[in-house]
């Protein structure tokens, strides 16, 4: 492994379940050893580092993030030796691994809520919020409005409420209790030693109560933060903190600190911007968001993303910009959960190829890391009949052979049905099928991903600059980073489109296409005119040209 204190802001995420990917005992779940196995797969595609969702042990209530035991392996996913074998091999290809940390609740089987809820006097009763009423903490809102009419739950034995801001499974850890604090940077320290890279932190704006308050981003939460990032410094040099914060940009930026709380954090904000600016087609939407999220400090970084595990989340949107989505994106009331949309990123866009390369190629210019959703790489569909989020966490498609070559076990086994949708089959849209094409959606994000990687620290580290111009349905910067610079152009619409653009700044420097590396030609006083085909788009290394760029057009 490089000893790039960055490495994070040059890297491409992937993110993985480990159930999902490869069954290697075939029983039907994926597991670590299968995860193991895929590793060349992963390295081959382009990625540098890898985000494991929970795997620790768990009734599975809520896929994992309702942790029984946090010094665990759920046992359907291997063994702990399983786990270190997973991690020498990532490492030894180059490929870093983060696993999710969820710190705001555990399971109600945990042992500790189990000790708790035996008596009023039990040792572990202060590790949870509790309460003889449940109109404590009255205003804050309830996040899964779909399934809880409150964030109390009566506990009859104890005759009292415990607080869960999410499933009434889930109980609160009470962080206002020192050993509480300190137990979850032992959990952190326990990781860490075994080899992982760092976490990405489920739910942080939650973890303190606080009366008169939303209950969420209170300061007490950002100063723990800050201890653990400090312990992480001193004790784990290298090793990172992603912050799961869905919130509006002013209180999301908070979570960086001064650069010393989270290294990154998801760019919730943006991600619903971008497909709104695509059903506008107007890029207003993105110019405006992406505006209010920086800058940040040096050493941190957004993560951008297109789809997760979770619904694509509309709780940070303007009434108006839901409406749009939904019309848009969801248009049967079974696509939709909470305030969002689950569905996978092929569905969302109808299967559209070139509406799918627009959004990656914005996803990889933009400014932060990328994190692709595993099987969005290949297109897969998705199953919005399974329930809750389970439709877009079926398994990984890697062949047209049973069961999508993800298990030989019996396919009543698998934990999930694979995708039969005739659209997003396993037998056509497959990870071997893809490798076959040269023209695959597989293998043109290899190619993207190769190619980013040429501009890792231009892409990852440089500045934006939004170039003005008259049509507002093109998207239009410049990537700037030392002496290099990307100039980047989006079609957002699905009409051919064209754009004028004024740049005397670059006057003399010839655009040369980044995929390709086809020439245009040099920029001169005149503005540079471009057209594009419907959601088309450019990334044009602007070049000192030498000499040999006479003979561009000779052959």
């Amino acid at each position: 492994m490089d000893n790039n204190p960055l490495w994070y802001r040059d890297a491409v995420f992937y993110e993985v379940p480990v159930k999902s990917f490869f069954d290697s005992t075939n029983d039907g779940t994926g597991d670590f050893n299968g995860l193991r196995m895929k590793l060349p797969y992963l390295h081959d595609l382009g990625v540098d580092a890898i985000w494991l969702l929970p795997f620790y042990k768990s009734p599975l209530k809520d896929d994992g993030y309702d942790i029984a035991d946090y010094y665990s392996i759920q046992p359907e996913y291997g063994t702990l030796d399983d786990f270190k074998g997973f991690i020498s091999e990532a490492h030894a290809l180059n490929i870093r691994v983060v696993a999710d940390l969820v710190l705001n609740h555990v399971s109600d089987q945990n042992q500790w809520f189990q000790d708790a809820k035996k008596s009023r006097d039990s040792p572990k009763r202060d590790w949870f919020v509790w309460s003889d009423s449940d109109a404590k903490y009255s205003g804050v809102r309830i996040i899964f409005i779909d399934s809880e009419i409150s964030n109390w739950t009566w506990e009859p034995n104890t005759k009292q409420y415990y607080w869960h801001r999410f499933y009434s499974h889930q109980p609160d850890l009470n962080y206002d209790n020192p050993e509480v604090r300190e137990e979850m940077k032992n959990v952190i320290r326990y990781w860490l030693r075994l080899g992982l890279d760092g976490f990405r932190c489920d739910a942080v704006p939650y973890l303190f109560e606080r009366e008169g308050t939303s209950c969420e981003n209170l300061p007490e939460t950002h100063e723990y933060f800050k201890e653990i990032r400090k312990m992480m410094d001193e004790e784990f040099p290298g090793t990172i903190l992603l912050a799961e914060a869905n919130q509006w940009p002013s209180d999301a930026k908070q979570y960086f600190g001064k650069g010393d709380e989270f290294h990154m954090a998801f760019n919730f904000p943006l991600m619903p911007r971008i497909f709104i600016s695509l059903a506008r087609e107007n890029s207003f939407p993105l110019i405006n968001i992406i505006s209010q999220t920086l800058p940040i400090p040096d050493n941190c970084d957004w993560a951008i993303f297109l789809r997760n595990h979770d619904e694509l989340t509309l709780e940070m949107v303007t009434d108006e910009e839901r409406d749009i989505m939904y019309n848009e994106y969801a248009k049967l009331p079974k696509m939709r959960l909470n305030l969002g949309i689950r569905r996978r990123l092929a569905p969302l866009v109808d299967n559209d190829r070139a509406t799918m390369e627009l959004l990656n190629a914005l996803m990889f210019s933009l400014p932060g890391t990328p994190i692709i959703y595993y099987g969005d790489e290949i297109g897969m569909g998705d199953n919005v009949y399974l329930g809750d989020r389970n439709g877009v966490r079926t398994p990984m498609q890697w062949s047209y052979d049973r069961n999508a070559g993800f298990s030989t076990a019996d396919n009543e086994q698998l934990y999930s049905p694979v995708v039969t949708n005739p659209n997003y089959h396993y037998e056509s849209v497959n990870v071997e099928s893809e490798l076959r094409s040269g023209s695959s959606l597989l293998n043109w994000m290899k190619k993207m991903l190769r190619v980013r990687k040429n501009y890792s620290e231009l892409l990852g580290r440089g500045g934006i600059r939004f170039i003005d111009q008259k049509n507002r349905r093109v998207l239009t910067y410049v990537r700037e980073y030392k002496d290099q610079r990307m100039l980047c152009i989006f079609n957002l619409s699905r009409r051919p489109t064209y754009v004028e653009l004024n740049l005397p700044e670059f006057r003399g420097l010839k655009p040369l296409e980044a995929i390709t590396k086809s020439p245009f030609p040099r920029i001169g006083d005149l503005p540079y005119f471009f057209t594009l085909p419907p959601r088309g788009f450019f990334w044009l290394n602007l070049t000192v040209p030498d000499h040999e760029d006479e003979k561009d057009f000779d052959d």
